[in-house]
C-alpha cells in the first residue's frame, strides 16, 4: 500500500496544478464525475447527474460486485430509466483509482459515513471537485480537515443537504427571515417510529459475502468480524451501518443533521453553544449500538432552544408526520418538511393560514436535481455552492455534538470558534483513531 500511496501523493501534486484548478470553464464544457459508493444514496445521485447536460459518468466504484454492477447498468440508462446511447461506466473497485485518474474532474462520495473525510481530502489533493454525502464525517476534527482541504486545493465541496435546494424550503425560510412568526424562541424537529421491538435482529457473525471487500469497506474503521447488519442495507429501510457507532451516529446524524441545518440555514446560526442529549436503547432488543430514544436540546447564541427527537416506539406526531420541523413564534406556527409547508396562526394573529400543496416524491427529486445543477454550475464557475463543505461542516457538528452530550452524559458547552467543548473528559469524543495504514492529513 506504500508504493500505492506515493503514487497517489505524486498524482496529487501534479493534478492540483493541472486540473482548472481556479479557472472558469466554459457552459459547453463536459464535466467527468466518477461515483465512489454506489449503493441508494449513490444511485440516486448518479441518476440525477445523468440528467444534467455536459455531465459525463466514466467511472463507478464500488467494494461490493452487486452494487458495482447495479450502478454500471443504471449509467447506462435515460433519466425514465431505459436504456439510452450513451456508454455505460466502466466499473473499479479500489477509489485510488479513481483518484488517480487525470481525466475526472469531480467525484461523488456516497460511501458509509466513516469513509467521508478521507477520501474527499485526498480527493482535493487529487484536484478533484467533491459532492459528498451527509453527514461530512463521524469526528467533528475529521470535518474541520476537510474545510481545510477544500480551501487549501481550491476545491468545490458540496454537501448532500439538499433540502437547502429545495424551493419550499427556502420559502419556509423566507418566511421565518421576514419576522411574520414574531419572535422564534423555541423549535422542534423530530423523527418518530414505531419499529417490531425485534428490530434488525441479532444475526451471528459470519464470513462476508461473495463480492464483497469487507477490509476495505471497513478502511479507516476498527478491523470488526462481518456482521450482516453492519453492512446490510434493506430495500425499505435506511442502511443498518448507521446504527453502529464505528460508522455512523444513528438518527441523530443521518435525518437530524437535515433538520439542524434547516433550522441554522433560517436564523444564519452556524452552532450552538449548549448542548443535552438524554436517551437510550430502551426498546429494541436487536444488536445495534444507537439509541431507540433521545432528545437532545441546544441553546443557541440568539436565545433559541432547538430540539431534536427520535424514537422507535410510536409515530404520532401532532402533524401526522413521521418527521418534521416546527418553527414556533408569538404570531404563529410554521411545520416544514420534504412535502410542503404550514402556517398555524396563533389567536387574535394577523398572520394568514396556509397549507401549500405538494406530493413529496417530486418535491424530493426536483431539490436533489437542482442541489447537483448547483454544484456542477459550482465546478464550472468556482463558485461556492450552495451546501459548502463550510455550511456542512457546521450542521454535521450540530449533529455529532447531540451523540457526544448523550454518550458522555454530560452538558455540553461548546466553544465554536475553537471546536472544542468546556468539559475536558468529552474532548476527546471529538476525535477519531484510524486504523493503520489509513492516515488523514490535509
Amino acid at each position: 500500500m506504500s508504493d500505492r500511496r506515493e503514487f497517489l501523493k505524486a498524482a496529487g501534486a501534479a493534478l492540483t496544478t493541472s486540473i482548472f484548478t481556479g479557472n472558469v470553464r466554459g457552459a459547453n464544457d463536459r464535466i467527468r464525475v466518477a461515483f465512489i459508493g454506489t449503493g441508494r444514496m449513490g444511485t440516486d445521485s448518479l441518476k440525477s447527474a445523468l440528467t444534467l447536460p455536459n455531465v459525463e459518468v466514466p467511472v463507478v466504484c464500488d467494494v461490493y460486485q452487486t452494487n458495482l454492477e447495479k450502478a454500471i447498468a443504471a449509467s447506462g440508462r435515460g433519466a425514465d430509466g431505459t436504456p439510452d446511447a450513451r456508454p455505460k461506466a466502466k466499473g473499479v473497485t479500489d477509489f485510488r483509482d479513481v483518484l488517480a485518474d487525470k481525466s475526472i474532474d469531480a467525484v461523488n462520495i456516497s460511501t458509509p459515513d466513516h469513509w467521508h473525510a478521507y477520501m474527499t481530502v485526498e480527493a482535493c489533493k487529487n484536484g478533484k471537485d467533491v459532492y459528498v454525502e451527509k453527514p461530512i464525517c463521524v469526528a467533528v476534527d475529521e470535518g474541520r480537515k476537510m474545510v481545510q482541504a477544500a480551501r487549501k486545493y481550491d476545491r468545490v465541496v458540496q454537501v448532500g443537504t439538499w433540502q437547502r435546494s429545495g424551493t419550499h424550503f427556502q420559502k419556509a425560510v423566507e418566511i421565518v427571515n421576514s419576522g411574520k412568526l414574531g419572535k422564534v424562541a423555541f423549535v422542534r424537529t423530530w423523527n418518530y417510529g414505531h419499529q417490531k421491538q425485534d428490530g434488525i435482529g441479532n444475526p451471528p457473525d459470519t464470513d462476508p459475502p461473495a463480492g464483497l471487500d469487507w477490509n476495505m469497506w471497513l478502511g479507516p474503521a476498527p478491523a470488526r468480524p462481518f456482521n450482516s447488519n453492519r453492512f446490510g442495507v434493506h430495500p425499505k429501510e435506511f442502511s443498518r451501518f448507521r446504527w453502529f457507532w464505528d460508522y455512523a451516529g444513528g438518527m441523530m446524524t443521518d435525518w437530524g443533521i437535515h433538520l439542524l441545518d434547516i433550522v441554522q440555514m433560517a436564523f444564519n446560526e452556524t452552532e450552538p453553544t449548549v448542548i443535552t442529549g438524554l436517551g437510550g436503547k430502551f426498546y429494541l432488543q436487536d444488536n445495534r449500538e444507537t439509541p431507540d430514544t433521545l432528545q437532545v436540546t441546544y441553546e443557541y447564541p440568539n436565545g433559541m432552544i432547538v430540539t431534536y427527537e427520535n424514537r422507535e416506539t410510536n409515530a404520532q406526531s401532532m402533524f401526522k408526520h413521521g418527521y418534521g420541523i416546527l418553527f414556533h413564534g408569538t404570531e404563529g406556527t410554521l411545520f416544514v418538511d420534504r412535502a410542503g409547508y404550514q402556517l398555524v396562526p396563533e389567536k387574535d394573529s394577523a398572520l394568514e393560514a396556509s397549507i401549500p400543496e405538494g406530493e413529496e416524491g417530486k418535491r424530493e427529486n426536483d431539490a436533489l436535481l437542482d442541489h447537483w445543477r448547483n454544484f456542477v454550475d459550482c465546478v464550472k464557475t468556482r463558485k461556492r455552492p450552495a451546501s459548502d463543505i463550510e455550511i456542512g461542516h457546521h450542521s454535521t457538528t450540530t449533529a455529532i455534538l447531540g451523540n457526544v452530550s448523550y454518550r458522555s452524559k454530560l452538558r455540553l458547552d461548546w466553544d465554536a470558534q475553537r471546536e472544542t467543548t468546556q468539559q475536558t473528559e468529552a474532548r476527546h469524543m471529538l476525535k477519531r483513531e484510524y486504523r493503520k495504514p489509513w492516515k488523514l492529513d490535509v
